[in-house]
């Protein structure tokens, strides 16, 4: 049994639906990873990373007929502040660590549907020709060029995806900022975004406050993490928590999910960072 599918399922939802709490204003921010059909053997099923292009295709159809519009994450947060009963509730689609098979598997789909997607680089592993991170395949920059000509947003996802929080401060602002940098001068374009590698520290808010100042010195506007839950457009743009999405998540965990009813998972995550420190 999937331990949180079952408490969003048959404690989460109804408590909510009793409390008639919905999800109102707040943004859900949806992470993917990798869009194949790598079954992850031994992997549980709430630290999986995959979703199979079956299942990814069945969600953007359930976001479809829910209403909702799949947005990159700066577009969606402009769409979340100028709200109106008259537009689509926006859903923003991330992706980390700037796979091949967003190109082969995930784009086509957003295509679609008419949805665009923030796919977030670690860009020592970009490069004109293949390379591999984890064993996947990674975009290339002439895959990424069109990828952004077609309407996908790219953020940065610091340099080598180290862990920010071994690293001296001074390594710290090289990952953030040459990776932005890069990405900017491959695409002439603005990087407005970055995504945060790993767990985020949270409950270290001396380490998060520096971040941010470093975040903010280099330009970005905003800065997903692994933190669970919705963004409620009151909270900080640089410390967003977003809600992980994998294979493993069926038509009622998903929309469960999208509703708000995942959010005790983020304030357990939260307790437990803070005992733990």
């Amino acid at each position: 049994m999937r331990i949180d599918r079952f408490i969003t399922l048959q404690l989460a939802r109804p408590l909510r639906k009793i409390g008639r709490r919905s999800a109102g204003n707040t943004l859900p921010i949806l992470m993917y990873h990798s869009i194949s059909d790598d079954a992850e053997a031994g992997v549980g099923p709430y630290y999986r990373v995959t979703t199979s292009p079956l299942r990814f295709s069945q969600q953007m159809q359930w976001l479809a007929d829910a209403g909702l519009r799949g947005m990159s994450l700066t577009d969606a947060l402009e769409a979340q502040e100028k709200a109106s009963d008259d537009e689509p509730r926006p859903v923003a689609i991330t992706f980390d660590d700037g796979f091949q098979d967003f190109y082969t598997a995930a784009f086509p789909v957003l295509l679609k549907h008419g949805f665009t997607a923030t796919m977030y680089l670690p860009t020592a592993f970009i490069n004109d020709d293949r390379r591999v991170f984890k064993s996947r395949g990674c975009l290339t920059w002439r895959e990424v060029t069109e990828l952004h000509r077609a309407g996908m947003e790219f953020g940065s996802h610091t340099v080598n995806h180290p862990k920010l929080v071994d690293l001296s401060w001074a390594d710290i602002t090289r990952e953030v900022t040459e990776s932005k940098v890069e990405i900017e001068d491959r695409l002439s374009s603005s990087v407005p975004s970055f995504a945060y590698p790993y767990a985020f520290p949270q409950s270290d808010r001396a380490f998060v406050t520096r971040l941010v100042d470093i975040l903010q010195t280099a330009g970005y506007e905003s800065c997903t993490t692994t933190a669970i839950g919705h963004h409620n457009g009151n909270s900080s743009l640089l410390e967003l928590p977003r809600l992980p999405i994998n294979t493993m998540d069926d038509r009622a965990l998903f929309e469960a999910k999208l509703a708000g009813d995942y959010q005790w998972v983020g304030t357990l995550q939260l307790l437990r960072k803070k005992l733990l420190n």
